[in-house]
């Protein structure tokens, strides 16, 4: 993979879709990208909230990559390491860890990609961003 001027790697753009990708010609479903603005239209503010709550933590850390489409966001470094999915009554989280975490706020571990095993968080409201939350995104980031 190259790199930019700033060190960063190069995303390649599917022709098909619009979407950016770590690598070149890599795996996906061509679906329609979009905006954040558009996954979180007509929803309640409060989940655009919950979204500016973990991407805010989410960029002191680093550059994260959003990838919007109809269905939520997916944010992304070198690959996917969240995916926010707004829902009637809460917005979806699914993290890529890069080990089981068992506690009652997250669904036990159903997946695994390579190294890293999957997670389902709901959050409800703002105040759910809190510090246990804000460790799983850091660790997820962290192995992306």
């Amino acid at each position: 993979m190259s790199a930019t001027l700033d060190g960063m790697p190069t995303r390649w753009t599917c022709p098909r879709c619009d979407r950016e990708f770590a690598r070149a010609r890599q795996g996906h479903t061509c679906v329609p990208g979009g905006t954040v603005e558009e996954t979180f239209a007509g929803k309640p503010p409060w989940q655009r909230e919950v979204y500016d709550a973990v991407l805010g933590h989410l960029r002191t850390l680093g550059d994260v990559h959003e990838d919007a489409v109809k269905v939520g966001v997916f944010l992304k470094r070198e690959r996917k390491f969240a995916e926010l999915r707004p829902r009637s009554r809460d917005v979806l989280v699914y993290l890529w860890l890069p080990s089981p975490v068992e506690t009652a706020r997250i669904a036990p571990a159903s997946w695994a990609s390579g190294p890293r095993v999957g997670h389902k968080l709901s959050l409800r409201a703002v105040s759910d961003v809190d510090d246990e939350v804000r460790g799983w995104l850091t660790a997820a980031f962290a192995v992306s």
